[in-house]
């Protein structure tokens, strides 16, 4: 594998250079018109008419036309959804002839076709006009020419008035419904309905972040420690007053920091010292008091005012842990919500109002069940002073939780006071005396002198002593894998990757990266972000990794503080890429010195595939990107010695009827040339590496086969198919042909580089 890619790389500048020079970029062969009529009444009828224009030669794929095989036309309506009640597409007769590539019949239109769009208006529509937008993917051939799939837009606009004359919703006769047969599409996207949906899965996804998860613990204290009632009633009230409060909580806070601060202010309340600050006392006054070091009591004077029903300040207390939910878990979902609010601000005040609401109730619904739990738990017959043990254990995990939020304030007032090793000395005695408490060496609420220890008691005991003993390493350098993102990073210059970081310095960056000849990976992060930590910690301490960006230059561009250089790296990022999530990761090429530096790839987020990022960042070395990914198909890249070969590189896919002729005549140059030194390779465009090996049974490739990855496809200039490009033993490009082209001068090519 690695052989295929130094050969193959070591010639992907030259056959940049080389393509430009053969071939000039091609015409669409498309050209696509949409129309309305003028007006429409709501709840009224219309035909909207996608119009085709086709080159001579070519050919479009229907809507319909069969699966698996040529990739079918697909539209969608992605604009004007919230109007638009429903749809129905309609599309003339297609030619339909036998293809023997595919050993099927294949649906083409050639010339021009138009598609009729049946759209039904909402009968409340308010708006006073409607501006429609078509998605449309499709693939056109020639005789020897195939391009690969791409996605054009048409638009159009129209009024809607309550007095609009009624349209012409006539389908011509010849006209018959498209029904998506395998693969082909006919999808109306409603932005709102999925946009919901997604909110509702952040706050799902949220709930597994190492700031939401050290919640779970105080609610479920808190609600053990509701003894006033055992009735389910009022056990399902609390549920639901604790549920509602953090969705209003969560929405007013959502709404009001986007009104104020705009999306990025989502983030910067998660790192807001002051913020972190009042958990961290919150925390440590449930802490205390789970220990025992005080109870927690509504004062009367409030009490009088509740609901009778609360009994000991039972409505007060759930409100008040909603607040405290919501403060708390906004260090750790900022990454969620901040994106969500960016994504909704376009659609006005309602869609902030909205999509937090959809995403808060996502969060709370597991807490739902929580809640509910402690009301069944009291039923359970007791055992001794377990419910004790289990709050004065809840008491030393909090406290710990609440280090957390203080080790975040630290870093980003820049104090150096929590260090990491005094943070992982902190939580080494709180872990080792909450498991000395079980085994019956602290003496608290819960274990007395003569306690006989029960099995239970004893593996959380030493469970609880082992983790804190596992966590001694850390203080002496050692990496604490999953926990890095609860932990303060190392000192600089402490990591085991010795990898060397620039701070706040985009310019100076690019500078150092011009004068070096590397390029730059700008990694958009925060001080109290726990997934950038764990990134750092775990993912860019892997040797394969490391190895990588130890030829780059590095760059830390710090979001997540109140000042003119965060505001100044926020204002990067949310202009550039339109998103505001931390930690953010793109490579930049520099180029010559006045001219704007070029994006090469991005990677959003947290990954634990390390393969995954180092092709990432392959993307920014020319010498080291990988262009093909191996596939297990019978014959793998990496089982093929490449060295000292003449390399014929045939782009091709199984939906490119040229590339189907052209495989036998490979399988021949394979055959008659091989010993002498001549190696084909097949480099595959499809969109899934699945549908290759069903293919190679019924078309035998006798040479092995690997999947496009983007850079290829950027690297060679693949807008058409087929492409067949001739190394030469030293890896360098001597021939580029583009389309179906005779064997004999393949073969001519191939014979000069022997």
């Amino acid at each position: 594998m690695q052989r295929i890619v130094i050969i193959v790389l070591m010639g992907a500048l030259m056959g940049a250079a080389l393509s430009s020079a053969q071939q000039a970029p091609p015409d669409e062969h498309v050209h696509w018109d949409l129309s309305a009529p003028a007006s429409a009444a709501p709840g009224s009828r219309f035909i909207a008419r996608l119009h085709a224009t086709i080159d001579s030669g070519w050919h479009l794929y229907s809507l319909t036309t069969p699966q698996p095989g040529p990739v079918a036309t697909t539209i969608k309506i992605t604009g004007g959804n919230e109007a638009v009640a429903g749809v129905r597409l309609f599309e003339p007769k297609p030619i339909t002839q036998y293809d023997a590539n595919f050993q099927r019949n294949t649906e083409t239109y050639a010339d021009e076709v138009k598609f009729d769009i049946e759209t039904t208006l909402k009968p409340d529509v308010a708006e006073p006009s409607l501006d429609l937008k078509v998605s449309v993917r499709y693939q056109v051939c020639s005789a020897t020419v195939c391009i690969p799939p791409v996605t054009r837009v048409a638009r159009a606009s129209m009024r809607i008035e309550k007095q609009a004359a009624k349209n012409d919703t006539s389908i011509p006769g010849d006209y018959s419904e498209a029904k998506p047969v395998s693969g082909a599409a006919i999808v109306v996207e409603d932005s709102v309905i999925t946009f919901l949906i997604t909110a509702f899965g952040f706050g799902l996804a949220a709930i597994f972040t190492p700031c939401v998860f050290p919640m779970i613990p105080i609610t479920v204290s808190y609600f053990l420690g509701q003894g006033h009632t055992t009735r389910r009633g009022e056990s399902l009230r609390q549920a639901i007053l604790f549920c509602l409060g953090i969705i209003v909580l969560f929405t007013a806070l959502g709404v009001l920091i986007t009104a104020l601060l705009g999306p990025f202010g989502v983030v910067q309340l998660g790192s807001n010292p002051w913020v972190n600050g009042l958990i961290v006392l919150v925390f440590c006054v449930f802490g205390l008091s789970l220990l025992g070091a005080f109870e927690i009591t509504i004062p009367s004077f409030i009490l009088t005012k509740l609901d009778s029903a609360s009994r000991g300040g039972g409505t007060a207390g759930t409100l008040l842990m909603g607040l405290t939910f919501s403060l708390a878990s906004f260090a750790c979902v900022g990454p969620f919500v901040g994106p969500l609010l960016a994504a909704s601000v376009t659609g006005g005040l309602w869609r902030p109002l909205v999509g937090m609401a959809s995403f808060a109730t996502g969060l709370s619904l597991p807490f739902f069940l929580l809640a509910l739990f402690p009301s069944y738990l009291k039923k359970l017959p007791k055992s001794g002073g377990w419910l004790s043990r289990v709050k004065v254990v809840m008491g030393f995990v909090i406290l710990a939780a609440a280090l957390k939020y203080l080790a975040s304030m630290d870093q980003v007032l820049q104090w150096n006071f929590l260090t990491r090793d005094r943070f992982l000395a902190a939580w080494v005695v709180l872990f080792a005396m909450a498991g000395l408490y079980l085994l019956g060496f602290v003496r608290l609420e819960g274990v007395t002198k003569d306690d006989q220890v029960s099995i239970p008691r004893l593996l959380f005991g030493m469970a609880l002593v082992i983790f804190a003993v596992s966590l001694v390493p850390g203080m002496f350098g050692g990496s604490l894998g999953e926990l890095e993102g609860f932990v303060p990073p190392p000192a600089a210059g402490a990591s085991s990757s010795q990898l060397v970081w620039l701070e706040n310095d985009f310019s100076g960056a690019m500078a150092k990266a011009r004068a070096e000849n590397k390029r730059v990976l700008v990694n958009f992060t925060g001080y109290a972000c726990t997934n950038c930590h764990w990134m750092k910690q775990n993912m860019f301490t892997r040797p394969e990794v490391a190895q990588q960006m130890r030829n780059l230059v590095l760059v830390d561009l710090y979001t997540d503080r109140d000042d003119a250089v965060s505001q100044q790296n926020q204002q990067l990022e949310q202009t550039a890429f339109h998103t505001i999530a931390i930690p953010f990761y793109v490579l930049y090429d520099p180029g010559p010195a006045g001219t704007e530096p070029r994006v090469v790839a991005t990677f959003p987020g947290l990954t634990r595939e390390a393969p995954q990022y180092v092709s990432f960042l392959n993307a920014a070395s020319p010498t080291a990107a990988p262009v093909v990914n191996s596939l297990d198909l019978g014959v793998a890249f990496a089982s093929t010695d490449l060295t000292g070969k003449v390399v014929v590189a045939n782009f091709w896919a199984t939906w490119c009827v040229p590339c189907r002729k052209e495989i036998p005549e490979f399988n021949k140059l394979q055959g008659a040339l091989g010993a002498r030194g001549v190696q084909v390779v097949g480099v595959s465009l499809d969109d899934d590496a699945d549908v290759i090996k069903p293919f190679q049974s019924k078309n035998p490739m006798n040479y092995p086969v690997g999947l496009a990855t983007d850079q290829t496809r950027k690297s060679y200039n693949l807008d058409q198919l087929p492409i067949t490009v001739v190394f030469d033993r030293k890896g360098q490009i001597v021939d580029r042909f583009v389309g179906l082209t005779d064997p004999d001068t393949i073969r001519a090519a191939v014979e000069k580089a022997l």
